[in-house]
Formats: C-alpha cells, sequence, structure tokens
C-alpha cells in the first residue's frame, strides 16, 4: 500500500469534529475562539481559500446579528469539516452462495448518489465474511480485490467510505473466539451469532486492535464505522464480568470507563491517518466518556419507537448526530417528518442506497450454524422482495416494509436546502430560548434555530398538531423561493419545517 496516497485521500477528513460545540445558557461577549479548520491543496474549505473581503464582512455582521439578539439557546457551535450527506450502502446479501462483485449497478448508482449530493458512504456488515463462508471472518472481506475496486470507485468520484469495524460484536462460532473474552449470555443469539466481548478484555483488545488497523491498511478507506456492541453501565442486565477482564476504571451509570478508553484509543488511530470515525452507540444513546471525544459522527435510531422521543433524547448530543428512524419501528407522517426532527438541530438523516436488499439472506444455509436461518426483518424482506422483484425496493435494515418511495426524493430536495446552513464556517444557534428575532414569544410547540455565515438563515419549526404563526422582527424570504417578495409573517402549519433567509 502507498502509505503517502492514504493519507492524501483521508486528510480531508483530519478535522472531523474539531469544531467547538457547547450548551449554552447565556452567551458572553468573550465567545471561545475558533477551531483551526482542516487545510489541503484540495480539501481547503472556502472560509479559508476563496472568501473575499466582502464575503468576510457579511459573515461577520451575520454573526454580529446573532451575537446582538440571541441572549440563549440550547447549544452554540462551529460549524467545521461537516459532512451531513450520508450514505448507508448495501453492497449485496450476506450470507449468499458466492460473494458479492460490484459491477455495472455499482457505477450506475454511485452516481445517482454523487448527482443526488451524498459526500460519504458506509458499508455494513455485508462487506465482510463473519460466518466464515469465504475462508475468511467478521474483520476480513468476503471479497478483497472486489471490495478495493468499490473503494476506487467511490473515490473516483469524490466520496469518502468507511467500513463496518465493531469492536464489540464478534462471532461465537468462529474459531477464534474465545468464551473468556465475554460476560457469561451476553450477546444476540441464533441466526445473529454475536457475542459481546468485554472492553475491559485485555485478550479481545490484543486480538481486534491490531486487526482493526489492518482493515485500514488494507483498503484505503477514509476511516470506520463502528456498531460498537456495548451495553452501557446505566442499562446492563449482567453483572458478572467476564473472565478475562481487567477492573481498571470506576465504572458508573454515568460513566464508561473501560469502553471509553477503548474507544478513544481507536478514535486517536483514525485521527492520526486523517481519517474518519463513526460510531452507532444503540438506539438513541451516546456514549458515556465523561467528555473525552470518540466519534465524528453518530447514528442514532435503531428501535425507537417513537420519531419525538428520538428528536428530544438526541438533540443535545455532542454533534455531529446522524438520526435514521427506523422504519420498522417508528411510524412517521410523511417522508418531510424526518427533517422536521432533524435539520433545526444541525442534524440531517441517513439515506439508505446501494443493490436492493433482497432479504435472500434469511434463506442461505450457514454451516457454522445448521439448521439455523433468520427471522424478523430479513426473513419480512425476502418475501417482500419475492412478491414486489420490480419494486419499490428496500436499501436497508431500517426501511419500512414496504419501504415509502418518496424517501429518496425528499432526502435530495431537503438536502439541497440544508447545505448551504452548514457551510464551513457557520456559526449554528441551536432552539433558541431568549432572543429579540421574533415580534412575539415562539407558540408552544415550536422551535427556531439559526446558522450565520455569509448569508443568515432560520430555521423555524411546528412539532404540534395545530397551525401556527411566528412573526420575525427583520424580514426574511423562504429558501422555497428566495424570488418571493420579503415577509415578517410565517405561517407554520401543523408538523411543519421552514428554511428562511435573513433579506437585509
Amino acid at each position: 500500500m502507498d502509505r503517502r496516497q492514504f493519507l492524501k485521500t483521508g486528510a480531508k477528513g483530519a478535522a472531523v469534529g474539531a469544531a467547538i460545540s457547547l450548551p449554552v445558557s447565556t452567551l458572553q461577549a468573550s465567545d471561545p475562539p475558533a477551531a483551526r479548520p482542516a487545510a489541503g491543496a484540495s480539501g481547503t474549505p472556502a472560509i479559508l481559500a476563496s472568501f473575499t473581503a466582502d464575503d468576510h464582512r457579511r459573515r461577520l455582521a451575520n454573526i454580529g446579528i446573532c451575537t446582538q439578539k440571541i441572549r440563549r439557546c440550547m447549544r452554540k457551535h462551529l460549524i467545521t469539516d461537516y459532512l451531513p450527506a450520508q450514505c448507508v450502502y448495501n453492497m449485496g446479501e450476506y450470507p449468499s452462495r458466492t460473494p458479492w462483485e460490484p459491477g455495472e449497478y455499482d457505477e450506475q448508482e454511485l452516481d445517482r448518489l454523487k448527482d443526488h449530493g451524498i459526500q460519504l458512504i458506509h458499508v455494513m456488515d455485508e462487506w465482510n465474511d463473519r460466518y466464515g463462508l469465504f475462508g475468511g471472518n467478521k474483520l476480513t472481506s468476503v471479497n478483497p480485490e472486489g471490495f478495493r475496486r468499490f473503494v476506487t470507485m467511490v473515490h473516483d468520484r469524490g466520496m469518502k467510505i468507511l467500513a463496518y469495524a465493531s469492536s464489540g460484536y464478534f462471532n461465537a462460532s468462529d474459531p477464534d473466539y474465545r468464551k473468556e473474552w465475554s460476560r457469561p449470555g451476553d450477546g444476540l443469539f441464533g441466526w445473529w451469532d454475536l457475542v459481546r466481548c468485554s472492553p475491559a478484555s485485555p485478550g479481545w483488545r490484543a486480538y481486534f486492535l491490531p486487526r482493526m488497523v489492518q482493515i485500514l491498511e488494507d483498503y484505503e478507506l477514509d476511516g470506520l464505522y463502528n456498531d460498537w456492541g456495548y451495553v452501557p453501565n446505566a442499562g446492563k442486565r449482567i453483572k458478572e464480568p467476564a473472565q478475562d477482564e481487567t477492573a481498571a476504571f470506576n465504572e458508573t451509570p454515568e460513566y464508561d470507563g473501560a469502553v471509553t478508553d477503548l474507544l478513544h484509543l481507536i478514535y486517536s488511530e483514525v485521527k492520526r491517518r486523517g481519517g474518519i470515525y463513526k460510531m452507532h452507540a444503540d438506539r438513541a444513546n451516546e456514549p458515556r466518556t465523561g467528555g473525552l471525544k470518540v466519534y465524528d459522527y453518530l447514528w442514532v435510531g435503531e428501535n425507537v419507537a417513537n420519531a419525538d422521543g428520538l428528536r428530544e433524547a438526541t438533540k443535545n448530543h455532542t454533534p455531529y448526530v446522524v438520526p435514521c428512524i427506523q422504519g420498522t419501528a417508528a411510524r412517521t407522517e410523511g417522508a418531510d417528518e424526518h427533517f422536521l426532527h432533524s435539520i433545526p438541530y444541525m442534524q440531517f438523516p441517513l439515506l439508505q442506497g446501494g443493490r436492493p436488499l433482497t432479504g435472500e439472506r434469511s434463506a442461505i444455509p450457514i454451516p457454522r450454524l445448521p439448521g439455523v436461518t433468520s427471522g424478523g426483518f430479513y426473513a419480512e424482506a425476502w418475501k417482500y422482495y419475492q412478491a414486489h422483484p420490480d419494486g419499490p425496493y428496500i436499501y436497508g435494515g431500517w426501511d419500512p416494509i414496504p419501504p415509502n418511495p418518496e424517501m429518496r426524493p425528499a432526502h435530495a430536495r431537503w438536502l439541497k436546502n440544508y447545505l448551504p446552513l452548514v457551510e464551513d464556517g457557520t456559526w449554528a444557534y441551536l432552539e433558541i430560548a431568549d432572543s429579540d428575532l421574533f415580534a412575539a414569544p415562539l407558540p408552544e410547540n415550536c422551535v427556531a434555530s439559526a446558522f450565520a455565515n455569509r448569508h443568515l438563515y432560520l430555521v423555524l419549526a411546528n412539532y404540534g398538531q395545530s397551525a401556527q404563526q411566528v412573526a420575525t422582527t427583520d424580514a426574511y424570504v423562504t429558501t422555497d423561493d428566495l424570488a418571493a417578495a420579503p415577509a415578517r409573517q410565517w405561517q407554520l402549519p401543523p408538523r411543519s419545517l421552514r428554511i428562511l433567509r435573513y433579506s437585509a
């Protein structure tokens, strides 16, 4: 592997998440200094490379308006190196009778995703050979040469790619697995065949960490995605420690010591290589690390039954949060509701794409698990696909069955409106509580957030079931029609979202 090329490829993500972010009760004149954005020949943000004096003047003037008029908000954040347009890409079925093979379909789908605006691809567990069907395991590829070709396809389109590498989950039937790594009975058994390996196990660390680094060595990835495979102390059901476990930290419901230590070691290694680290900590969880940074992006939403609850639980998580409302767990009133819950809180939903998910994996025999097949989602997906071979298709495990064909067009439409709000160097003021931006207090169940850069944007959300009207003290135009006459009165239908731009 050409290490210089790897570092060049990954350098654009080197400072992801390096922004200042803090909960705010009162915004003082002595705001914290701005973090340094990433540099690089092709990765330098516009604010450093191409802002004119007039651009800087407009940006500072808009920040000044917010400094003067916003006295209190939930969180203030300086946006740098943020890639909100993310897609989880289904590479194919696994387990399968033959390894997936990237081809013309993937070329066309990646072109579609690039045109859509996607910046970051991540591939899930099907990239690896977790059941050992083709001579590998959960930390090696089903098709190494094919995966390298796929990584090149992604890079050729200017997108980044992360691969799944769990710091906790391993297969109970893998010949390398050692029972002493896990707490007794801690895992997802049956078809999944997954055990949770203790983050406090020296043996598991010695096995996993060098193999995780080898994934980066072998495939010139831009980073890793970690489905952490861990039950937080606050929800721990199994109290008996693993046989191979060293109690080194003060473990409490508020602090997960061993897993914090492990995650930060991994995060630091990925960042040392100029990479991106994305985590999934189950449901609406955020790792309890005592403030230590362990991710650039946090995927939330698994098995959350209520979309409003997901929003409330994650709205003040450490940025950057990537929500994905699981369609088989929480029903929504339409595709637009995904964006209602996310955009006001500087979040943007994860898109599911790639190859159609057929669910045939549920019917593939697994020699290690004789007689075991998948029930649940994949079995239902297989039935759906056989009845609908021409679509509309399911693309991932968070899609509803049947899928919503309006989700992808809605994602592209809202992404086009969201990207200008989060341009590098934007100051975001989330859930404004006390300000002079409005002629009257916000109605019940309404939220406003502001985004200040070369333009000043105001996001208004109505989470209630009745229509509301919001009066702004200054004139704005809606981003749906920038040629419209400026206005100060804004109608918000039930469960709706509007993005406004300051018209001065």
